[in-house]
């Protein structure tokens, strides 16, 4: 439905600019939410980008159009803007997310934009690039509300009345000692129901989840999902409250993360290639084929091997197919599931063995149904009996492998703390379609010779 609304859309806009139709083109533009835009755009030739960014009449929907482009696209399109125009469009954004726009910019442009920026955001938004982008501290809001703990719920609603009217995330109050060491946590509902004089540290809960500042973004995430709360503190090595992370980045966060992995298991890097040029997208395709290619000359090796087997037996090359498919199949389902299980934290490093012989034991169970299936077929088509129990127990072997591979070498690399999704794709496909080929050939001309 999303994407029929965006083709619509796309379709309407390259209408009206080719007709010229500014008029009409303006109150879909004034109509259309910036997020929706950010998608035309990557559509568009720089001339018409510009026709249709100098329409939007708000500078905070300018922002968002900003945050939500493509990195290429919008580098491309922030080459073309005067400095000033920049500056004027940052400021009216959250420092998290001016952060994150200039950290894509090239060093000198940045520099000068933090030098036309007012001071105060300048100096939080250097702040914020201190920290890595994939960290806490590099997607927390520097704007939050936190009181002293002595202050009465009656002081605290005329703080956020006078000078918290502009934060992002006014549904907790977090309370802090003399030292700014984050002490507990008010949601808003607490602080109004109370008697006003009540001071905050009779009724603040003390037991608050907060992350450092180098904790990476994937674990924030997931705090924030397991305990169902809207935003998570950040502090730094001595407790002190910089910052927080709102469920709007957690849910960017997870869009993000769940993307990678998924372009990583299918062996195509980690960014959209689609959105790129042809040789850019090339490039990044090429190093992950040259695995599948360097595995497909090893299965050649071992074909080549048993040549004899084949001349002898030609019928065993019917079956090549089935059985690799067969093996490659459940050995991307054992890794998917890992790797996914790993990403949301369903499935611990620690649990290593148990996950492992799980998946072994359904590629047995699997491999036995498959395999009495495609040996029976075997048998109708050749009559051979030898040839059916060697399809049989080349199926077996082939999933029960693919299995504990497919599930093995995910957790493995992340025992070691290397990326799992990396180990998925091409190489697990392509290990499993060469010990498929080897036991296949083993065990029929083993039975065959017989």
């Amino acid at each position: 439905m999303q994407g029929d609304r965006n083709k619509i859309l796309v379709d309407s806009v390259k209408r009206l600019l080719r007709r010229n139709a500014m008029h009409n083109l303006r109150k879909i533009v004034e109509k259309t939410h910036a997020a929706d835009l950010s998608r035309v755009f990557d559509f568009l030739t720089m001339p018409d980008q510009h026709r249709l960014f100098q329409m939007i009449p708000d500078t905070e929907q300018k922002g968002v159009l900003f945050s939500e482009m493509e990195e290429d696209t919008f580098l491309e399109f922030a080459e073309e803007l005067a400095l000033e125009e920049i500056v004027a469009i940052l400021e009216s954004m959250p420092n998290d997310d001016v952060a994150d726009i200039i950290g894509r910019l090239p060093d000198e442009k940045s520099d000068e934009i933090l030098q036309l920026m007012q001071k105060e955001d300048s100096e939080e938004v250097e702040g914020l690039l201190r920290y890595e982008d994939d960290t806490a501290g590099g997607i927390m809001v520097p704007d939050f509300i936190a009181l002293g703990e002595e202050i009465t719920a009656r002081e605290a609603i005329e703080s956020l009345q006078k000078e918290h009217q502009d934060v992002e995330m006014p549904f907790y109050l977090y309370v802090v000692n003399e030292y700014d060491n984050l002490v507990g946590v008010i949601s808003l509902r607490q602080l109004v129901v109370v008697p006003p004089q009540t001071p905050l540290k009779a009724f603040m809960t003390t037991d608050v989840f907060s992350v450092k500042t180098d904790m990476d973004q994937e674990e924030v995430a997931r705090i924030v999902a397991r305990y169902d709360i809207l935003a998570v503190p950040v502090v730094d090595e001595t407790n002190k409250l910089v910052g927080i992370v709102t469920v709007d980045d957690v849910i960017d966060i997870f869009r993000r993360e769940a993307t990678e992995d998924i372009l990583k298991m299918a062996g195509v890097g980690e960014e959209f290639v689609e959105t790129k040029s042809v040789l850019k997208s090339t490039r990044i395709r090429f190093p992950w084929l040259f695995a599948s290619c360097i595995g497909g000359i090893v299965a050649f090796f071992v074909i080549g091997s048993f040549e004899e087997s084949l001349k002898q037996f030609a019928y065993l090359a019917a079956f090549i197919p089935v059985i690799m498919g067969m093996g490659g199949n459940i050995g991307t389902q054992s890794s998917t599931i890992v790797v996914r299980g790993l990403a949301t934290g369903r499935i611990n490093v620690r649990e290593l063995w148990s996950v492992v012989f799980k998946e072994l034991t359904i590629g047995i169970i699997l491999g036995v149904t498959y395999g009495v299936l495609i040996g029976a077929v075997a048998q109708l088509a050749f009559g051979k009996i030898a040839l059916a129990i060697a399809v049989c127990g080349a199926v077996l072997s082939s999933m029960s492998l693919a299995a504990l591979v497919g599930s093995l070498v995910p957790m493995a690399f992340a025992k070691i703390n290397i990326d799992p999704a990396v180990a998925t794709g091409p190489f697990v496909t392509t290990s499993i379609d060469v010990i498929s080929v080897f036991f296949y050939f083993m065990i029929a001309t083993t039975l065959l010779g017989l």
